[in-house]
Parts: C-alpha cells; structure tokens; sequence
C-alpha cells in the first residue's frame, strides 16, 4: 500500500500489518494517521485521548485494543469511540444546558431526569439487524488512554515502529471475541432483518414518545426565544407554524443581547436627573484643575533645577 500523505505535521504514521485472508492471500500494511486529539470544542478527556484518521474498514473495539496493548502493554488502553457510531434515534434536541440554567433544577433530580432521557432513547432504536458493524472508508476514531503520559508513550512507540519493523497485527489473538465476516455474517442479518412485531412496534411507540417530547420542548424554547425583546425593546409577533429549535448560538446571542441592554439602561439612569449631570460635570472640571496644578507644579520644579546647574570649568 502506497504510503499516505497529511498537510498537518502533527500526524504521525501508525503501520499495522494486515495478515493474508482467503480473498487477498497475501500479507499488506494499512496506514493509520495519529495524532493527539484537539477538537474545536475542549473536552476534560483530550489530554489523554488520541485522534486515529484513516481506520480499516472492518475496525472494532476488540482490534485497536490488541494494536495498543502492542504499543503500551497491559493497562493503557480504555476505549474508543469511532465516527460512525449509533447516534440518539431522534436527533432533534433543544438547548439542554440553558433550560437546566433557568429552572436552577437541583443535581439529583438532572440526574434522574437524563437517566430517564437515556431509557427513553434506547426504546426509540429498532433492534439491531447486523452482528457487527463495518466502518466507512477512510473513517475516524478517538482513543481513550489511561492518562497523559500513556498518550507521550504511544506516540513515542509509534515513531520507533519504522525502525523496528516489527508492527502490530491486526486480528491478532482475538480469541473469538469479534463475529466474523463473510457468509455466515450475510445469513445471520437475513436472520436478524426478520423483527418481531411486538418488539418493532414498541420500537414505533418509544420513537414517537421522544420525538413528541423534544418537539415540545424545542417549541418552549423557541417561543421564549421569539418573545426576547431586540435592542430597541420591540418584541416580534408571530402566529401559527412550527417553531424550528433554537440553537446553543442563538440562545448565547440572546443572553448576551440581555446584558448589554441592562448594563446600558445603568448607564442611562446614571445621568436621568439634571442635578446628577451637574455633578459629573463639577467632578470633571474638578479633576482637570488637578491635573493642571500638578502640571505646573512640575515645569517649575524642572526649571528651578535647570537654574542652578552649573556646568564644570
């Protein structure tokens, strides 16, 4: 396989050796691209996690534990989360953090609250029809290590692979733990596309409670949204229609928007009666006497000094 390219530096190449197989007999080396992970928005894990572009196809938890347990040992690794994993059922969710801010809901109660969003949205999700997933081409990942030291560790053990020569295998020692692929893969999600009619219509019925649930809730918060006065203090009227959900940037713009008109209407009652403009105006002309008083006080000092310098003979 013809070696890959990456713009950014920071990339480092991760050769892992793919073994024969009956439709390729013959030995290749896949190239994983590595880095640390430096996502747009920072999470508490990043110091410890590492950024993989360029994944095989048929990538699984099982397989990069075997490939860093090569690299690191024992004990580093701790999980990885891949790119094209199974996301909510009903993506539609409402600004969550501002409603939490706004009702000042107490910790246990968010808690019993996500666990029950949780259940929720596992019910919505049909059952799954495949044993195993396959990944899409040229696809990421993000690996969880132990701490950060174990993220200097594998890079460090990544760049002495070169040299070495000696590359992890994939698939290597699994043990049976991954389905297999193939044939008998085919035949078990033919099987499995069979549902039962009682699972997939409860399946219907949880998607649809979500889905209800989070359309109301989009619409509470658009609708408060909507009723935000705009600089001038105006509010927009509307009727009818569904409300779109705002986003977490609209809603910031609006918090902020909500600030800088209170901290400007202080600024206008600052000077709301005549009597205070008088007195911020004596207080100004009061500071700019004694600002000239020290002016002058200090062009006197320096020519008294100019006069009795006496150059020497």
């Amino acid at each position: 396989m013809a070696p890959l390219s990456s713009a950014n530096d920071e990339f480092v190449v991760l050769p892992i050796e793919i073994p024969p197989t009956a439709a390729y007999p013959h030995p290749a080396v896949h190239e994983v691209l590595v880095r640390r992970n430096n996502p747009k928005i920072p999470t508490v894990n990043d110091s410890r996690s590492l950024f993989l572009k360029n994944i095989p196809v048929d990538s699984t938890e099982s397989h990069f534990r075997g490939v860093f347990t090569h690299l690191l040992g024992a004990g580093r690794y701790e999980t990885i989360a891949f790119e094209d994993d199974r996301q909510p059922a009903v993506t539609l969710d409402p600004m969550q953090a501002l409603r939490v801010n706004e009702f000042a809901r107490k910790r246990k109660r968010a808690d019993v609250e996500e666990e029950e969003r949780r259940r929720e949205d596992d019910a919505a999700r049909l059952p799954e029809v495949w044993t195993r997933r396959l990944q899409r081409s040229s696809s990421t990942a993000i690996v969880l290590l132990a701490d950060e030291k174990s993220v200097q560790l594998a890079l460090k053990a990544i760049t002495k692979l070169q040299k070495s020569q000696k590359f992890p295998v994939w698939g290597e020692d699994l043990a049976g733990d991954v389905p297999s692929l193939g044939a008998s893969w085919i035949s078990e999600h033919l099987q499995l596309s069979r549902l039962n009619k009682l699972e997939a219509k409860a399946a219907v019925h949880g998607f649809f409670t979500v889905f209800n649930r989070k359309e109301a809730e989009a619409a509470e918060l658009a609708k408060r949204l909507r009723n935000e006065p705009d600089e001038d203090g105006f509010v927009t009227v509307t009727r009818g229609g569904r409300a779109a959900p705002a986003s977490r940037n609209e809603a910031e713009e609006a918090k902020q928007r909500m600030i800088d008109r209170q901290s400007k209407k202080k600024s206008e009652l600052k000077d709301f009666y005549r009597f205070q403009v008088r007195e911020r105006r004596k207080e100004e002309q009061q500071a700019l006497v004694k600002r000239f008083q020290e002016d002058r006080k200090r062009v006197n000092d320096m020519r008294e000094k100019r006069g009795k310098f006496k150059p020497e003979t």
